[in-house]
């Protein structure tokens, strides 16, 4: 029986680059033995991303509310939990993901023994790299988690990353809420799930609008450093 793959899509306003985005995956799924499904959450987005989906081969689910990144890929992890899929893969609405390194995400997994691998833009350095200060943010976050962990991760807020049966199952129900990807590597720490990299060529946002604005960065650095500090302070069972 082939594996089963999730790739969760949060998309908020995506109408730009979204069918871009199904269309790589659905081309990955036509050249591989994998049964690979995308899955969008759709963020109750106030422009034509609904409209899109309903003519796009993937499964649709419509929020009724914005619950933010951490809720829509709470939202999918739920759906790869209750359809017993063997791995999750987020994957961003915006277009930055090359769909063909899932792939390579899945072989690099079980050969490394890893329950969850991030895809990083910072071990090669090549593609896009984001803003000066977005890259110091992240470094930022990389420093708290290894002091934290012990374990350097070069791209701690990177939304491409893989998920197996095993660490599905355990952090689907406890997953974070609006901007998740720094905490959640702590979960994973304290679950005792591992983490490994993967170098990724990312490309640059093929549409849409980030949700971290320059005037709201400093205030997220802040936010995510106290949610990061209390998640490794609490239990989880």
């Amino acid at each position: 029986m082939p594996l089963s793959i999730a790739v969760v899509i949060p998309a908020y306003n995506e109408e730009a680059s979204i069918a871009s985005v199904i269309d790589e995956i659905q081309r990955l799924t036509l050249t591989t033995n994998y049964r690979i499904q995308a899955v969008v959450i759709n963020d109750n987005s106030t422009d034509r991303t609904a409209e899109i989906l309903a003519k796009l081969p993937c499964v649709a689910i419509h929020l009724p509310t914005n619950l933010g990144i951490g809720g829509a890929v709470q939202t999918g992890l739920m759906f790869a939990k209750k359809y017993n899929y063997d791995f999750a893969i987020q994957v961003d609405g915006d277009g930055q993901h090359p769909a063909e390194k899932i792939i390579e995400l899945i072989h690099f997994s079980q050969k490394q023994q890893y329950d969850v691998v991030i895809g990083s833009r910072y071990l090669l350095g090549k593609g896009f790299q984001s803003t000066r200060l977005r890259r110091f943010g992240i470094r930022y976050f990389s420093w708290i988690h290894k002091l934290i962990t012990g374990q350097k991760i070069t791209d701690s807020t990177s939304g491409f990353r893989l998920l197996n049966k095993k660490a599905i199952l355990a952090i689907s129900e406890i997953y974070p809420d609006e901007y998740p990807e720094p905490e959640a590597l702590i979960i994973y720490y304290k679950l005792k799930l591992r983490v490994g990299e993967l170098p990724v060529e990312m490309r640059s946002r093929q549409g849409g609008k980030s949700s971290i604005s320059t005037f709201a960065s400093v205030y997220y650095l802040l936010k995510v450093t106290l949610a990061v500090i209390f998640t490794s302070c609490r239990k989880i069972a």
